[in-house]
């Protein structure tokens, strides 16, 4: 059996768990991420990267690769169920926004950590089985996930979990934690290789959820010549049990009858449908906040933390802010107990509110009122449903909470600026 000894253990390989491995490594703390997948591969669909998360990731030095691999975002644009255009948010922050495959993103966070940290610095095939600690250290032993025998066992001065929404090291500290927590809504989710529509870089939502609501933008360009890799979510009131499975196939069947009249003039819904290699089906999810994420020595971090549901595209940002919060108070604290303790105080409370914003509102419930006040019909003069300042007032409520409103994102720059005098 395998021992490691370390600085800091990060249990999980996933976008949280990498990210804290570069800001970790920046601050010259040694550190190793055990992920439980045999291999860590290009997986997914598209993950969208709000103004603050692109800030965090130029603050890691991967603006460029970000930039390259992704579409950088023109606007966003909001429509009814009939492709009636309810509200256009041209990008305006000076900071860029991307659109990209979760796969890509993170192959580039892996490649940064294995060409910073060096290769050996994820091991895989390593899920965490128990943990414990003391006055000196913690300790996880690592299972293989294929036949759960014990295959290492890791000590360090801190445990950081960073496992995902099925988090071990959460069920660990929390094994009353009361489970997944169903919102009652389905979405099914693709990749289809297209023609640009719209700007060539718009994210789109259309349509309420209890006829059928899509989220679509592009996250690949120059695919197959002058096609791109457009992503899309499918979402309806749901019927299925609450599995949180993000990699369970789907059928085109179960939802596309949703959406059979939507032939718009920019877009062709059912063939944007259809056209998907690979369907995949993920009921909105999360968990309730927790009272406290540290025990001494052992911390959360990402969706182990606060798992939320997957609108307005927060939950990578929020998993970016915790690890370099999480750096600078180990640097900034002395006493590892401090340096976490710090790290739940700055990051707990915000990341509730976000949490809880996601389950009341989202960017898309400017579609709701406009759907709601027309009873699901034509308009002729959206002026005549609902007053422009009470639409930008309904986004702009979404964007302090989530954190990426003015203020927020001048403060995100400024921290980037820090990160990048680092030494990597």
């Amino acid at each position: 059996m395998d021992r490691h000894e370390v600085e800091v253990a990060v249990v999980g390989g996933g976008i949280g768990g990498l990210a804290t491995a570069l800001h970790l490594h920046a601050a010259g703390i040694e550190c190793r991420v055990f992920e439980s997948a045999p291999v860590l591969e290009p997986l997914g669909v598209g993950i969208t990267l709000l103004p603050h998360a692109t800030a965090e990731l130029e603050g890691l030095g991967l603006g460029d690769q970000i930039s390259t691999r992704g579409v950088e975002l023109q606007e966003s644009v909001f429509f009814t169920s009939h492709g009636q255009l309810v509200h256009r948010e041209p990008r305006t922050s000076g900071q860029p926004q991307h659109m990209i495959h979760r796969g890509d993103l993170l192959m580039t966070l892996l490649e940064a950590v294995q060409d910073r940290l060096g290769r050996d610095a994820v091991v895989t095939g390593h899920r965490a089985r128990s943990i414990r600690q003391d006055e000196q250290g913690a300790e996880v032993d690592l299972a293989d996930p294929s036949g759960g025998d014990l295959v290492a066992t890791c000590r360090a001065r801190a445990l950081v979990g960073a496992d995902g929404i099925h988090s071990a090291v959460r069920a660990a500290l929390h094994p009353d934690d009361g489970g997944l927590r169903y919102a009652g809504i389905d979405m099914w989710r693709g990749v289809t290789r297209h023609p640009p529509f719209l700007s060539g870089g718009s994210h789109v939502r259309a349509g309420v959820l209890d006829r059928g609501r899509l989220i679509t933008y592009p996250i690949r360009d120059a695919v197959d010549g002058g096609d791109q890799l457009v992503n899309w979510v499918a979402e309806h009131r749901g019927y299925r049990a609450a599995e949180g499975d993000w990699r369970r196939a789907g059928r085109l069947d179960d939802f596309a009858h949703h959406f059979a009249n939507w032939h718009f003039d920019w877009l062709d819904v059912p063939a944007l449908l259809a056209g998907a290699e690979e369907i995949l089906e993920y009921p909105m999810v999360d968990r309730d906040p927790l009272p406290w994420w540290t025990a001494g020595r052992i911390t959360l971090l990402g969706d182990a933390a606060h798992p939320m549901y997957p609108r307005g595209a927060n939950g990578a940002a929020q998993a970016l802010l915790d690890a370099r919060t999480l750096a600078t108070s180990f640097t900034e604290e002395g006493e590892v107990r401090h340096a976490l303790a710090r790290y739940e105080s700055e990051r707990r409370e915000a990341t509730t509110q976000v949490v809880l914003a996601n389950r009341r509102a989202a960017p898309d419930d400017i579609i709701d009122v406009v759907e709601e006040r027309t009873a699901g019909q034509r308009f002729e003069r959206l002026e005549d449903v609902v007053a422009p300042g009470e639409l930008a007032g309904l986004v702009e409520r979404y964007k302090q909470v989530a954190a990426y409103d003015s203020a927020s994102l001048a403060a995100a720059r400024r921290a980037g600026r820090r990160n990048e005098d680092r030494p990597r």
